[in-house]
């Protein structure tokens, strides 16, 4: 398996920026956006559970109403593919079943088997302290798999521009996920950059090292 060099990966971050203005003429290809999805697929999560649903918008006129209720961001019609990262509001019992049902299937191990392990989730996050904040808890692995695509994109050499400037509940009533049980909490951009966009040359604005990073 080729990995990436350490050189590599400092020059994809480095390259990375938050695109303001994409191209709409450039279209990410079936195979880059199928290793894109991937991504939000295979993104580690607490307990591996995947409290969440990516939505990729692909209609014109849907994303035109997600625009109007993302304070009118051009990037959200201009680029190639816009995903809606949205969790699994109040997460219960039932969806632990359903993560533990896929454990068996994929491991082939007996649903029996895993009764200890699901005691000792719904325990935490069903019936114990986190409960009450489940859904910032969920948000929290949503972000995980949106910092992994942004990675992931940056890497293939697809721009990315993470959004949560947009009303949730607008987005959420657009495109019919409350009656999911989910709700949106961010977005991310996907496509490439314009020509034109002067943010892409101005110089990356980050505090040092030294100030970010301790050794103890």
């Amino acid at each position: 398996m080729s990995m990436l060099d350490p050189d590599q990966l400092q020059e994809a971050l480095g390259w990375r920026y938050a695109t303001k203005k994409f191209d709409p003429a450039k279209r990410i290809p079936s195979d880059v956006w199928k290793a894109l999805e991937a991504s939000l697929v295979q993104s580690p999560s607490s307990y591996g559970l995947q409290p969440y649903k990516f939505v990729v918008l692909t209609d014109p006129a849907i994303r035109e109403q997600v625009r109007a209720a993302s304070w009118n961001q051009a990037q959200v019609t201009d680029c190639s593919h816009y995903v809606v990262l949205a969790i699994r509001k109040g997460m219960g019992e039932e969806w632990v079943d359903k993560f533990l049902a896929r454990t068996a299937e994929v491991r082939g191990t007996p649903i029996e088997a895993l009764a200890g392990y699901k005691n000792y989730i719904v325990g935490d996050l069903v019936k114990g302290a986190r409960a009450a904040v489940v859904d910032d808890w969920a948000a929290r692995q949503a972000y995980i798999a949106f910092g992994t695509l942004m990675l992931a994109a940056a890497t293939l050499g697809v721009d990315t521009c993470p959004i949560e400037g947009m009303v949730p509940a607008k987005v959420d009533e657009i495109l019919g996920l409350g009656n999911q049980g989910l709700g949106s909490v961010a977005a991310c951009a996907l496509g490439y950059r314009s020509a034109d966009d002067k943010y892409a040359s101005l110089p990356k604005v980050r505090f040092p090292v030294e100030t970010l990073v301790e050794y103890r």
